[in-house]
């Protein structure tokens, strides 16, 4: 059965809406800034700048609602009523219609509030709804509810995978025939100091404090660390059949999806990026496609020492020959890493890629790792071919998790 976009949302650092992110992403600014708090000074965070959502949610829900939801299921709330727009609203039996919307953390900001309360004001003052409003599948409970979906709600966790194994399962969900229209994608708010200090304590993130929008430089020599960023992405999946019957735009095709796992260790890459190869070449195989079919990769480049090569060398290998004549881009530069909302976001830019002919930039890259060996698309975008064409989307989590999905021209 074939499976189709009709439908895009997000609100993410660069903007509020997908016009604004894209435009944002077209024109290579950077949605990184210095945080406006005194974390630094209170806790001795070591990383004061993050990518923080360009459009509040409190600009956009009303008050009631936003007191039922954590911030992550807020994100989320505002990307898929974006994207259910954009698909059209249509009506939908709600036995036919499901929700898949992932988050690689939860209700952090719920978690760690509740906690506080408890230790300062003691536990009767916990909030009744705190247990619904931490769970990591709040985002895709709350997307249910509002839409009335009921071939199932979905939220597999899969780290900074989570976005895309979302969009890979609304696609199966389709494909399987439970649904015939699936709300799905990722979303996450983790900016808060806990997480950035773990994560710093990792040595993971860019600790570049005096450039925060130059922090994310994904495969520049000095890459040292990805930064942390905010959001969701949300897209509407259909059949093709179901979107035809009901004359609805069809913005691409979904065409392959492949996951692997590495088992090597719980947070470091395999060396050699074996998984992350066989992911690929799995998604392009269940598309029916070859290398030659490629023409744009929107790779997972988080900006680290090491993982963005593991990726690089794992892009030349799926493509061979034909690698020089594919773009690639790398927009954590300009959004930060969302983490269970990247794999999700990325899926909107690459299928925003396909539609319009335009390979988005990557920024801050001054001198490319000679390693790379990738035709890396700089500062400004760059035009696609015409004709059928496919690019892929990697995402790439802790724990080893490996999703690539392969989207197609209309």
């Amino acid at each position: 059965m074939n499976v189709v976009v009709t439908g895009l949302g997000t609100t993410s650092p660069l903007g509020g809406d997908v016009p604004s992110t894209w435009e944002a992403a077209l024109a290579g600014r950077s949605g990184v800034r210095t945080l406006d708090n005194d974390w630094g000074e209170t806790y001795g965070v070591p990383v004061t700048f993050a990518g923080q959502l360009a459009v509040p949610t409190s600009e956009v829900l009303r008050k009631p609602e936003m007191r039922r939801m954590d911030p992550s299921a807020q994100m989320a709330i505002v990307a898929a009523r974006e994207a259910w727009a954009d698909a059209g609203a249509p009506e939908v039996d709600p036995d036919r219609l499901g929700s898949v919307v992932s988050s690689g953390i939860g209700g952090v900001w719920t978690l760690l509030t509740a906690w506080d309360t408890v230790k300062e004001r003691g536990a009767d003052r916990v909030l009744p709804l705190t247990v619904p409003m931490l769970m990591p599948n709040s985002p895709t409970a709350y997307v249910s509810l509002e839409f009335t979906a009921r071939a199932g709600s979905h939220s597999p966790v899969s780290a900074c995978a989570s976005g895309a194994e979302a969009i890979g399962m609304g696609f199966e969900m389709i494909q399987s025939g439970r649904a015939d229209m699936v709300i799905c994608g990722g979303t996450e708010a983790a900016i808060h100091p806990l997480p950035i200090s773990a994560f710093a304590s990792m040595q993971a993130l860019s600790k570049n404090n005096d450039d925060p929008a130059g922090a994310s430089r994904p495969y520049d020599v000095k890459r040292d660390g990805f930064v942390m960023g905010e959001g969701s992405g949300v897209v509407v999946l259909e059949s093709e059949e179901h979107a035809r019957a009901r004359g609805a735009r069809i913005r691409a095709r979904v065409l392959g999806l492949g996951m692997t796992a590495d088992a090597h260790h719980i947070a470091a890459p395999e060396p050699n990026g074996v998984g992350q190869t066989r992911a690929m070449q799995f998604a392009l195989e269940r598309a029916g496609l070859t290398p030659a079919d490629v023409a744009h990769v929107n790779a997972h480049a988080t900006s680290t020492p090491v993982g963005d090569m593991i990726e690089a060398r794992g892009i030349r290998s799926l493509l061979g020959a034909h690698a020089d004549q594919v773009l690639l881009s790398a927009t954590k530069s300009m959004t930060g890493h969302l983490l269970g909302g990247a794999g999700a976001l990325e899926s909107v830019f690459t299928i925003k890629a396909l539609e319009e002919r335009t390979a988005p930039p990557t920024i801050n890259v001054d001198e490319p790792d000679p390693e790379l060996q990738v035709d890396l698309v700089r500062d400004t975008p760059r035009a696609l071919p015409e004709g059928q064409i496919a690019a892929i989307n990697n995402s790439f989590g802790f724990g080893g998790h490996n999703v690539a999905l392969v989207f197609g021209t209309v």
